[in-house]
């Protein structure tokens, strides 16, 4: 029977905790492949804890693909390959204070605008203003302003487990603008695979810029085994939250398999995190950016959805390696962004209303698929 000891749990919710634990010994091989589970009901009475509890951390586990269900039979623990160390989690995030409308996009709907706090983010822009005045006309480094990408950092931690510098992070408008900046990075003569189907935008930007494209077809975990092990991609730009628009989440498993195909070569990995806020039940499932510990992935999420396609606003976090040639390569050029945006987003996550309009969506948005399934 699986012991642990829920006081050693700090602010975590039970269900967290319990899930964290399970899933450490599956990494550590404490819990062997094919090794079956307590049931849920016999784990919440040995733990002293409610049976939707562990129901939520098995389900986590689930979706993750660390644990699988067998018909009659309960949970199993799933076959993973983790040849790459998982990033300590125990280092501390040191705040460091830093010197076209979109075509319609089958991945944005109408639900974040339907249920933006419109006055209450209006409100944070008129006190921007009151209170930094004329530091709202100053030019915005080229990186974006130092306020946002602290807010930025301390809401990863926060919400992503995801500990990130702040002068790792890009302020760019929009995911799009992003993606020409990864070209400008990694270099226009490389190829770039990408998931087949995929969001339509990502293809045209890269060969827009004169970057070359390799389509490499989804399964049912992701991109096929055969062909990423084939490509001749030197960067793959994946969506292992809900890809657009096959809607697949890669397993645990899969994200393993392209940490390694990017170690392997000395690749890249572009991570497009797209739809993470609303789609995982609870605590999101790890990023590849923080699984990975070969400084190989880029990481890109955008504003658009969370908030409003009307806000053109998004960031990505590099390696630390990257930094030097990110500011060779687009270091010339200005910020997309505003900057009283800047300043009204930062402020408006800073106050905690940014995580609230999420708990809020998540709620509608889970209300909306139970009377689906009903």
């Amino acid at each position: 029977m699986l012991t642990y000891n829920l006081k050693n749990r700090g602010d975590a919710p039970k269900y967290y905790y319990i899930y964290k634990m399970i899933r450490k010994d599956i990494e550590s091989g404490n819990l062997k492949k094919n090794e079956k589970l307590p049931s849920k009901r016999s784990l919440a009475e040995h733990l002293g804890v409610s049976l939707i509890t562990v129901e939520n951390a098995y389900q986590m586990l689930k979706d993750e693909g660390y644990i699988e269900t067998r018909e009659r039979s309960g949970y199993y623990v799933c076959e993973i390959h983790a040849i790459l160390p998982v990033k300590s989690k125990n280092r501390t995030l040191q705040m460091l204070t830093d010197a076209g409308e979109e075509k319609e996009d089958g991945r944005l709907d109408n639900t974040a605008g339907d249920s933006f706090p419109y006055s209450l983010y209006f409100k944070t822009v008129r006190s921007v203003i009151t209170d930094y005045g004329e530091e709202l006309l100053r030019r915005s480094p080229n990186e974006g302003c130092s306020i946002l990408r602290n807010s930025i950092a301390a809401y990863l931690l926060r919400y992503r487990g995801v500990f990130a510098q702040p002068r790792q992070i890009i302020i760019g408008s929009g995911a799009e603008h992003l993606y020409g900046t990864v070209v400008r990075l990694l270099g226009k003569d490389k190829i770039y695979g990408i998931e087949d189907p995929s969001y339509h935008q990502i293809r045209k930007v890269y060969e827009g810029t004169g970057a070359k494209c390799e389509l490499l077809a989804m399964g049912q975990d992701g991109i096929r085994a055969d062909l990423l092990e084939k490509t001749n991609a030197d960067v793959l730009h994946v969506t292992p939250f809900h890809s657009y628009p096959s809607g697949v989440t890669a397993p645990i498993a899969k994200r393993y398999e392209y940490l390694a195909w990017a170690r392997e070569k000395e690749r890249y990995i572009v991570e497009d995190d797209f739809d993470s806020e609303f789609f995982m039940p609870g605590k999101p499932i790890e990023t590849l950016f923080m699984l990975d510990d070969h400084n190989s992935v880029i990481y890109i999420n955008t504003f658009s959805k969370s908030l409003s396609p009307s806000i053109r606003m998004g960031y990505m976090i590099l390696p630390e390696q990257l930094l030097e040639r990110y500011y060779e390569t687009s270091g010339g050029f200005s910020c997309t962004v505003p900057v009283l945006e800047q300043y009204a987003l930062a402020e408006f996550m800073n106050k905690g209303y940014f995580e609230q309009h999420l708990s809020r969506m998540r709620r509608k948005r889970n209300t909306e698929q139970e009377k689906k399934h009903s």
